[in-house]
């Protein structure tokens, strides 16, 4: 393969390049032409990575860059895009800084006005919301569950009421027990989809129930390999069920404003419907 033409680099610059999480396909010609045109490239693996720039017959020079050195050599990196050079930051799959290393270096940038040029690519995390059939206008990212069943039981009590669509990542040896957990804390008909091996020849995308969901996973065990992301309904907000703070902040605008002006400030204040709160007023008041 012919080496790829090179990309308009700017000096000084950091470059947060994405790579494929799982078909080659997938990585873009700007990111093949940036890669290809850098002084540098920070690689979280650097033998991972090498095989990606061979396999696209790209000679570059890596620099390993990983959870466990990055505070470290972040000053490396930072002294090298000061003296003029390009730099390229890569994780093993998908977007780095995504439950990858990369913050403190990019902090660090930030901080020393040495510009960052982020380009879009892979992210098995947007790649299974928009395949899972729940709501994506709002949703929150939360990355890995802790690893003991008590943190996890308590990270997921802490999210049991947050309406938005929740994404996590989960590895294949604990799927199993944070499904249980699930079960245990948001209850057995929380709707649940299971997007496995995205990109990948055995991609699996799978919604149910939670307890279902579980059941289902347990009838075979292909089915708890491979990286996972766990995509969870938001809790469903009862109209009546308003917030306390939002009933009082209504009170207190209610001696000073209409009904009407105090319901829609006590509603933008605590982002619950405005008509939620001013049905509730007029409840009370004819109580």
């Amino acid at each position: 393969m012919k080496q790829l033409d090179r990309a308009d680099i700017s000096a000084s610059t950091l470059y947060i390049v994405p790579t494929p999480i799982g078909n080659l396909g997938d990585i873009t010609q700007r990111a093949l032409a940036v890669l290809a045109s850098v002084d540098l490239i920070a690689a979280e693996d650097t033998r991972h990575t090498g095989l990606l720039l061979q396999h696209f017959a790209i000679n570059a020079r890596l620099f390993a860059l990983h959870d466990h050195n990055e505070q470290q050599k972040a000053d490396v990196l930072i002294a090298k895009l000061q003296e003029g050079q390009s730099i390229a930051l890569v994780s093993d799959a998908g977007t780095p800084l995504i439950n990858d290393p990369g913050y403190h270096l990019v902090r660090r940038c930030r901080e020393m006005g040495i510009r960052v040029v982020p380009l879009p690519g892979p992210c098995a995390a947007i790649a299974a919301l928009s395949a899972a059939g729940l709501p994506s206008d709002r949703f929150c990212y939360e990355g890995f569950l802790p690893a003991k069943s008590k943190g996890r039981c308590d990270a997921l009590r802490a999210l049991e009421n947050e309406p938005r669509t929740l994404i996590f990542y989960e590895s294949t040896h604990r799927l199993l027990d944070s499904l249980g957990d699930m079960v245990a804390t948001l209850g057995p008909a929380r709707y649940v989809v299971l997007a496995r091996e995205i990109t990948k020849t055995w991609e699996t995308i799978h919604g149910a129930p939670v307890a279902e969901l579980l059941a289902w996973v347990l009838e075979d065990e292909n089915r708890r390999k491979g990286e996972m992301v766990l995509i969870v309904e938001g809790a469903k907000q009862e109209e009546q069920a308003l917030p306390p703070e939002a009933l009082r902040t209504l009170a207190l605008l209610q001696a000073e404003l209409p009904l009407k002006r105090a319901a829609a400030l006590a509603a933008e204040i605590h982002g619950v419907k405005k008509n939620a709160l001013y049905k509730f007023a007029l409840e009370q008041a004819n109580a």
